[in-house]
């Protein structure tokens, strides 16, 4: 009962992190434990935070600035931080527990650290993913004043990455969680695993707080570091891309410039898609649900589309995966991010065959 007192970007993240650990298997405390609750870590972050819990309270202090009917949950209930701390109190989870706020990059950073502190040996598991809930008329009207929000009044051609008349994102709510395991752990306790995650890349553009770096040339080193630690094979490899792909001017032309530099000619050749198109634009849950998105194409062998891309941008010339999802065997997959800040996070997967 104490979870429905806190703000809805906790609720989607506690909510989303209990559906992944029940399928996960994995148990910290009582009977059937599998995992030192020492060895159970949380990386879990929100882009925004408490952003409702704020605008509501605020509110509240503006009608009556003595401020007595402030609630006393206002402050643990509108940190970034109390989504990752009630995920662990709800899990057990004693390991290393950390909020990641890197804005849209937030839970592609979350994955890459939790990746990189249990390959060092830091922890068995780690709960990983990010939540969100940024729609608000605050939140509204700032990104749209901030020229970053489309405007359409169709559904049908709101969500445009990659299209020429593409004129901004699409706000989204919710959360998506994975659970990152040792391999070894996980093999030895029988866990269905969906796939092998063997690369991070992570880099800041350092160039401007909104504006994504115009070259690209800071995303491709960032897609290449995530690449060159999956090993990578341009000869063997056929690669899915989940793209960033908001369906902003400035950010798709510089993503697709971003996969050329890293690419090269097999830019070409890689299969790429933005689920933005369909999923709208979760800012710090994006990235784990992108990635929950890539692990499932690899699995399944099927590139999602980009829907909506009835006229696709001549400067985004790539192969988008134009509205229908198409069939292929795919080795590789990553899935990258790019936030406000100049934040840039790739992560990589492949499928297990073991």
């Amino acid at each position: 009962p104490f979870i429905r007192k806190q703000d809805l970007f906790t609720q989607y993240g506690v909510a989303a992190a209990y559906q992944a650990m029940k399928q996960s298997g994995l148990v910290s405390q009582g009977e059937g434990q599998n995992i030192d609750p020492f060895r159970l870590g949380v990386y879990f972050g929100s882009g925004i935070g408490g952003f409702a819990t704020q605008y509501r309270e605020i509110a509240k202090m503006i009608e009556d600035p003595s401020g007595q009917w402030i609630s006393p949950l206002f402050i643990p209930t509108m940190i970034s931080n109390i989504a990752a701390g009630h995920i662990a109190i709800m899990h057990h989870a004693e390991g290393p527990c950390l909020d990641i706020v890197t804005a849209c990059a937030t839970s592609t950073n979350a994955m890459g650290e939790a990746f990189r502190a249990i390959r060092n040996g830091y922890a068995d598991a780690i709960i990983t993913g990010g939540c969100e809930n940024a729609t608000i008329p605050i939140g509204i009207v700032g990104f749209a004043n901030a020229k970053a929000l489309s405007r359409a009044t169709d559904p049908k051609y709101a969500s445009l990455p990659f299209n020429a008349n593409r004129a901004g994102f699409v706000m989204a709510d919710g959360s998506a969680a994975l659970v990152l395991e040792e391999y070894e752990h996980a093999k030895a306790r029988g866990a269905q695993i969906l796939g092998e995650m063997v690369g991070y890349g992570n880099t800041c553009d350092a160039y401007h707080s909104t504006a994504p770096r115009p070259d690209g040339t800071t995303q491709a080193k960032c897609i290449e570091l995530a690449l060159e630690e999956a090993g990578f094979d341009k000869e063997k490899d056929n690669l899915y891309i989940n793209a960033h792909g908001t369906g902003t001017k400035l950010n798709d032309v510089a993503e697709t410039l971003a996969y050329k530099n890293a690419l090269g000619d097999f830019a070409y050749k890689a299969h790429i898609s933005s689920i933005k198109s369909m999923t709208g634009h979760m800012f710090g849950a994006a990235g784990a649900a992108e990635a929950i998105a890539t692990i499932l194409a690899l699995r399944d062998g099927i590139c999602p589309p980009t829907i909506n891309l009835d006229t696709p941008d001549p400067e985004c010339d790539l192969d988008y995966t134009p509205n229908k999802a198409v069939k292929t065997d795919l080795t590789l997959g990553i899935s990258d991010s790019f936030g406000f800040g100049g934040h840039d996070a790739c992560v990589a997967f492949r499928k297990c065959v073991d």
